[in-house]
């Protein structure tokens, strides 16, 4: 393949590569993933995202390859980065949208400018499923696999007494396939959690979309949260609105993204790259 032109952007530090390909036609696969998000050798990403136009009611269509080359179906925060990069490469013209992904159709809306986090993007996540996992509970802390697109198990409790980076590896792999892990604590009301993420295929991150909207809606089942929540990320906050039956609550992630830069990596260089992770396709 030829030079790659990339766009990165976060979300309240979850950080993506973005190739914008309108046709689908540009190399997407585990081998570039791995080496681009290499944050030693590489480029530097939690994940490698693809955006391009949609079809079938969709205005634009995402994929994500995590930083370990596997396919995640969704991300909350990946989605607000990539319907960002979709009005700033000129894919998106309304503020309203419809993104597809392997999960399903998501509808996003572009709201204002929020300081430092960039723009807020309010993302329809949709249904999620929640189920209690006994056989993951740690201590005081109670279990839940929650399915919002993408595998979550949620460990709530009131207290931080548990670190994400001791727990996660071994929770992450526990079931076929692998699963995010989240450490959800109670605030100070029910308004408020704070949650610490290990994601599948990236590791430790900064902020979860997808695992807020997780954490949430195990923390409103067990009776620690309400249906309106300001979750706390390390990376900063989001907000979490819940409605319907608490066992399958409709899920809506409000937070920002933001813009970063832009970078190319020219043919010779990327060869290069690939053959030093071994993964030259």
């Amino acid at each position: 393949m030829g030079s790659v032109q990339l766009e990165k952007y976060e979300g309240l530090g979850n950080d993506f590569l973005v190739l914008v390909d309108p046709g689908r036609t540009s190399r997407f696969d585990a081998a570039l993933a791995v080496a681009l998000c290499d944050r030693h050798r590489g480029l530097g990403a939690d994940g490698l995202l693809r955006i391009s136009l949609g079809s079938d009611g969709a205005d634009l269509f995402m994929e994500l390859r995590n930083a370990d080359g596997s396919v995640a179906e969704t991300s909350g925060n990946g989605m607000r980065c990539a319907v960002l990069a979709g009005c700033d490469a000129g894919l998106l013209v309304a503020d309203e949208l419809v993104v597809g992904t392997i999960a399903g159709r998501s509808k996003a809306t572009i709201l204002a400018e929020v300081g430092r986090d960039g723009r807020a993007i309010q993302v329809e996540m949709g249904v999620a499923t929640i189920g209690r996992r006994p056989e993951f509970d740690h201590g005081a802390r109670r279990a839940f696999a929650v399915n919002i697109g993408n595998p979550h198990l949620v460990l709530v409790g009131e207290v931080d007494d548990l670190s994400i980076e001791e727990i996660g590896p071994e929770l992450e792999v526990a079931v076929v396939g692998g699963q995010n892990v989240e450490l959800a604590t109670k605030g100070p009301d029910e308004s408020h959690i704070t949650v610490d993420t290990w994601e599948r295929g990236a590791g430790y991150t900064m902020a979860c979309g997808s695992g807020s909207c997780a954490s949430v809606a195990a923390m409103h089942l067990a009776g620690l949260a309400g249906a309106h929540v300001i979750v706390q990320n390390p990376g900063g906050t989001v907000t979490v609105d819940l409605a319907g039956p608490s066992t399958q609550p409709f899920v809506t992630l409000t937070g920002g993204a933001r813009r970063v830069g832009s970078m190319r990596i020219e043919q010779e260089d990327l060869a290069s790259l690939l053959d030093i992770t071994g993964l030259r396709e």
